[in-house]
């Protein structure tokens, strides 16, 4: 027990560091986890065990049902009847009374105690409901298939823009990180100029505004760092303050979604997942006028029952002598619709109408979809070209601030024009940053639209 007990003590610091050394994921490690882990993505394949499931049900509605009941009545008062004397015969009538037509005697016909056993099987013979309701089942879980499809491009899409945003986030702290210390180095050393009289105070004001504004924004990107990684801690499953580290930079991660060949892809729209779905609803609204129509058929059902029924004044009904009188029944129920007032024929109406609708919409989702194609290509290449754009704005932004660094030193610029250079620096930063996760947004945009 105690070199358990050491052992125990012994390993404990190595459990508890194992509890939190980080998960460090790629991006298509990310996906992956959340497409196995994300909330959504286990409803949508709990949905289509249900479709089966469903499917499965309705089906057994036409397969053979049986059925069991068992009663029991105990009479606390007995009904009595009246019967003329001289139907009863003489050793039933009580004392003293005779058999005569104008006499009448109480007579109870059972014992009070009756216990009734019965089993019954049916089967649905014709039902065109039911056959309706069978093919619909297939669409059903069609629809639950490419709902889940649709889930998984979905929690793709959002695990993409978490993984960015939180690369972002990260990429904003260090920029405003290096950015502070270079600005308390440019406060101290005028702060001492200032001090040896050499120089103004606005020049000390002015750095002290713009170092005030970036240490405002490293709060902020420090905040939206821890916020972002929990976004996508849920997004992946996990719970959100999970110690979870990402293995790729937003530069080379914007780098690998730099891929105009995309662009080129032969689109199959059968293969975007909102068509799909705008099928199924079209299959749906289908077998729902099917539906309707099968109504005016007729319905013919069979069932076959075998019972007994025993008596007696006392409760002993399971004794092994206890004498049971059986009886069985077989029968058939035919249910012919014959006029409804034109029920029938509006709801049949009302189903064409809404299967109309739905080749409408139909059509509307496909150029719906096409546009969207389009409209996501075109972004997709401008979210290139503004990352080439601000990724040379960046190097010019950086040079003016190093020469306005060279001659605010030299003391050939104001403090005034040092700011307005770190200050268009600092903007085109965020704006290089920005257009980065705008690259990798975009693609993942028109990825959900091709389904590739």
């Amino acid at each position: 027990m105690r070199t358990i007990i050491i052992s125990l003590i012994l390993s404990l610091p190595f459990l508890l560091s194992s509890q939190e050394k980080p998960n460090t994921f790629s991006l298509d490690e990310a996906i992956a986890y959340a497409l196995e882990h994300n909330y959504s993505a286990i409803n949508a394949e709990r949905d289509i065990v249900d479709a089966q499931k469903q499917k499965w049900e309705t089906i057994a509605d036409g397969l053979p049902q049986i059925s069991g009941t068992v009663s029991y009545q105990n009479q606390l008062i007995q009904p009595i009847n009246q019967f003329p004397s001289i139907l009863v015969p003489p050793e039933f009538l009580p004392p003293g009374v005779v058999q005569d037509p104008d006499v009448f005697v109480p007579i109870i016909f059972a014992p009070p105690q009756t216990a009734t056993a019965t089993a019954t099987l049916t089967q649905q013979i014709f039902d065109g409901s039911y056959i309706v309701g069978v093919q619909a089942t297939k669409a059903f879980l069609s629809f639950s298939q490419n709902n889940k499809e649709k889930t998984a491009l979905d929690v793709r899409k959002s695990v993409v823009e978490a993984y960015g945003n939180v690369l972002l986030a990260q990429e904003s702290v260090l920029i405003s990180e290096r950015n502070m210390a270079t600005l308390e180095k440019n406060l101290y050393e005028t702060k001492r100029i200032y001090e040896n009289g050499l120089g103004d105070e606005e020049s000390v004001d002015q750095l002290q505004i713009t170092l005030s504004s970036v240490e405002n924004q490293l709060k902020n990107a420090k905040r939206l760092e821890k916020i972002t990684l929990q976004m996508l801690n849920l997004m992946m499953g996990l719970p959100i303050e999970n110690p979870t580290e990402l293995s790729e930079s937003l530069e080379d991660l914007t780098q690998k979604q730099i891929t105009p060949t995309i662009l080129d892809t032969e689109f199959n729209i059968e293969n975007n997942v909102d068509y799909k779905l705008a099928l199924n609803l079209n299959e749906q609204r289908f077998y729902e006028l099917k539906l309707a129509k099968s109504r005016a058929l007729p319905t013919l059902n069979a069932f076959v029952n075998y019972g007994a029924n025993s008596f007696s004044d006392s409760f002993n009904f399971l004794d092994r002598g206890q004498q049971w009188f059986e009886n069985s029944i077989l029968g058939f129920d035919l249910d012919i619709p014959i006029f409804s007032s034109l029920k029938r024929s509006a709801s049949t109406q009302r189903a064409k109408i809404a299967l109309e609708k739905a080749k409408t919409e139909l059509m509307e989702a496909e150029e719906q979809i096409r546009l969207q194609l389009e409209s996501a290509k075109s972004d997709y290449i401008l979210s290139i070209e503004e990352y080439d754009t601000s990724k040379e704005n960046l190097k010019l932004a950086e040079r003016i601030e190093n020469k306005n660094q060279i001659k605010y030193t030299e003391g050939l610029a104001t403090s005034f024009e040092l700011r307005q250079a770190q200050t268009q620096l600092y903007s085109t930063q965020q704006e290089f940053l920005q257009s980065m996760v705008d690259v990798i947004n975009r693609k993942t945009e028109l990825e959900t639209i091709i389904n590739k």
